[in-house]
C-alpha cells in the first residue's frame, strides 16, 4: 500500500512540473509547446501542440516546423534544394531567405477601418513589386491593434485588415495560395505597458500608434 501511495505521488509531481515546464515554454520564442525534456508535446492523436505565436512564417523557422507542419510549410523548407557545388567542394543547400515589412496600419486603413486607403495600395504595391522580383514562395499578412476595444472585436479588426491586404495583393497577380492572413487583435501590442498610460485620448491613441499595424512577411529565392 505504501509503495503504491509514494508511486502516486511521484507521479503527480511529474505532472507539476511537466505543467510548469509548459509554462515556461510560452515564454520562449518558440510557436510549440516543449515539455521538460525539451521534446514537442503532442496530442494524442499524435499532432503537435502550437503556441499562441504559431504561424506558418514562424513555424518555417522553428526547429520543429517540419516535423510538425510540413504539409503547411514550402517544400524548399523542409527539402533544401541541393545547388551543384565545385568538383571537390562540399554540396551546398539554399533555404528561402524572408523579409519582413512592418506597415503601420494607419498608413493602410482610415483609423478603425478595415478599407485600404489609396496611400496603403502604394505600399502594397512595393510589396507586390518585391514578391515578383524572386521566386516567391508564401507571403504572410498579419493584422494588429492597440489596446482599445474588446478583445472580440479588435480580433475581427486585424483579420478584416489582414484579409483586405490579400484582396489587393490577389488583384495585382499573386496566387491567392501563397497569401496566408492572420489576425492577432491586441494581443501581441509593440508598446511597452507604461509607454503609453491613460485612458482613451487623442494623445493616447497615437502614443500606440506602433501597435496599429500589418506584418507582412515575403519569403522566396532571389
Amino acid at each position: 500500500m505504501k509503495s503504491k501511495i509514494i508511486t502516486t505521488l511521484l507521479a503527480s509531481i511529474g505532472l507539476f512540473a511537466a505543467a510548469g515546464s509548459v509554462q515556461a515554454q510560452t515564454a520562449l520564442d518558440r510557436v510549440y509547446v516543449i515539455d521538460q525534456r525539451g521534446e514537442v508535446v503532442v496530442s494524442g492523436t499524435g499532432l503537435c501542440w502550437r503556441t499562441g505565436f504559431w504561424t506558418p512564417a514562424a513555424a518555417a523557422k522553428d526547429p520543429a516546423g517540419c516535423k510538425c507542419d510540413k504539409d503547411l510549410l514550402p517544400k524548399e523548407v523542409c527539402e533544401p534544394a541541393v545547388v551543384k557545388a565545385a568538383p571537390g567542394a562540399a554540396p551546398m543547400t539554399t533555404k528561402p531567405s524572408a523579409d519582413k515589412i512592418t506597415v503601420a496600419a494607419d498608413a493602410l486603413f482610415d483609423f478603425d477601418k478595415a478599407t485600404l486607403r489609396p496611400e496603403g495600395k502604394a505600399k502594397l504595391d512595393e510589396v507586390v513589386a518585391k514578391s515578383k522580383a524572386i521566386k516567391l514562395e508564401l507571403i504572410t499578412a498579419t493584422g494588429h491593434t492597440d489596446r482599445f476595444g474588446s478583445d472580440a472585436y479588435n480580433q475581427k479588426l486585424s483579420e478584416k485588415r489582414a484579409a483586405a491586404v490579400k484582396a489587393y495583393l490577389v488583384s495585382k497577380g499573386i496566387a491567392a495560395n501563397l497569401v496566408i492572413t492572420a489576425g492577432k487583435g491586441k494581443t501581441n501590442p509593440v508598446t511597452k505597458p507604461d509607454q503609453c498610460p491613460g485612458p482613451k485620448s487623442k494623445k493616447t491613441i497615437a502614443c500606440l500608434q506602433p501597435d496599429r499595424r500589418v506584418d507582412i512577411e515575403v519569403i522566396g529565392n532571389k
